[in-house]
């Protein structure tokens, strides 16, 4: 288990995902948009409790720390971010996220993914993080956005891969300084 103060975002709270959270989950995967760039849909309450169980299942064994995020104030849903690939040989590991549709455009995911980056790299680890990288859909204007606005130059196009990556991708690398 990772025993560590969670990261932070002015304005938001980064936080473990909770029962709690189902209704907003399952509402925010019911946006087109989501259901076109990501690979993974919760359509329903039960698949929800499923993608609980594995965000859960990844926190315990330390290879994928995901991460609910909320305003501040309300607490409302307004998005996820994730550190994926944390095998403790490894000095790769890739972000991902969402925002829920009523939360875009207002720099929620850029602030997300800053503060997640920088407490990843700080974390205790067998292997020395190198390198965080973000891999979108080429045609994913948002994520090439917020990777550039959170210092992720653009590495490499990357071909398809059906069916996950219907469509070419983009590879954008983060190189953490001093290493």
């Amino acid at each position: 288990m990772i025993d560590q103060q969670m990261p932070s975002a002015p304005g938001l709270r980064l936080r473990r995902w909770r029962t709690g959270d189902l209704p907003a989950l399952v509402r925010a995967h019911q946006d087109p948009l989501m259901r076109r760039y990501l690979g993974t849909h919760v359509p329903d309450l039960d698949a929800g409790r499923h993608w609980l169980a594995a965000q859960e299942a990844g926190w315990a064994a330390g290879t994928r720390l995901a991460f609910a995020v909320v305003g501040e104030e309300d607490g409302a849903l307004l998005g996820h971010v994730v550190v994926k690939g944390l095998e403790p040989e490894s000095s790769v590991a890739e972000d991902g996220y969402w925002t829920a549709p009523e939360a875009r455009g207002r720099g929620v995911a850029s602030a997300a993914v800053r503060a997640v980056t920088a407490w990843v790299a700080d974390l205790p680890r067998p292997t020395p993080l190198e390198r965080i990288e973000l891999i979108h859909d080429v045609g994913n204007a948002g994520s090439c956005a917020v990777a550039r606005a959170c210092g992720y130059p653009l590495e490499a196009e990357l071909p398809a891969h059906p069916p996950r990556w219907p469509s070419s991708g983009h590879r954008h690398a983060f190189v953490l300084p001093g290493r």
